[in-house]
């Protein structure tokens, strides 16, 4: 067996979310589930059939996002996982409803930071054993962290002023 990584480093604006399903109706079923979550969202998403053809499977309403999605997961290569790119809104607008498409698994990651897909390979196929999410972290927040912390959720529109 054979362990390899696949890099994704999220384009300015854009956050990823990396996940497991289980058939080919995946990608509309995903596709209905974000329009429906946030007016104007833009994405490309990229779906890895893992019977049959064994091609990836993509849709999306913006054609570079679109695109980004095929390729990398294409690259990822590993089967019935999805990769999401989201511009114009956050996984928290998403989350819960890309989780209740009856055809998703789970979900690895759902990030804007640079991510590392851990992958074994196998003579059967490849499937992904893990994800390592943004940088290892630093220190514990001060006071003045947290003091930040609280002024950009409010700031963003995530917490009441």
């Amino acid at each position: 067996m054979e362990i390899t990584t696949v890099k994704i480093l999220p384009p300015p604006d854009c956050n990823i979310i990396l996940g497991q399903a289980h058939f080919i109706k995946t990608t509309e079923d995903i596709y209905e589930a974000l329009v429906n979550s946030v007016p104007n969202i833009k994405f490309g998403l990229g779906f890895c059939e893992s019977s049959g053809p064994c091609l990836v499977r993509y849709e999306g309403n913006d054609e570079v996002l679109r695109r980004l999605a095929s390729e990398k997961a294409f690259e990822i290569a590993c089967g019935h996982s999805f990769i999401i790119y989201l511009k114009d809104a956050y996984p928290i607008n998403v989350l819960e409803k890309v989780k209740k498409v009856p055809e998703v698994c789970g979900i690895y990651a759902a990030t804007a930071n640079p991510l590392e897909i851990l992958i074994a390979e196998s003579e059967q196929g490849r499937g992904i054993i893990g994800v390592i999410d943004g940088l290892k972290t630093k220190g514990i927040e001060t006071q003045q962290d947290i003091v930040e912390r609280r002024g950009f959720l409010r700031k963003i529109g995530y917490k009441l002023g």
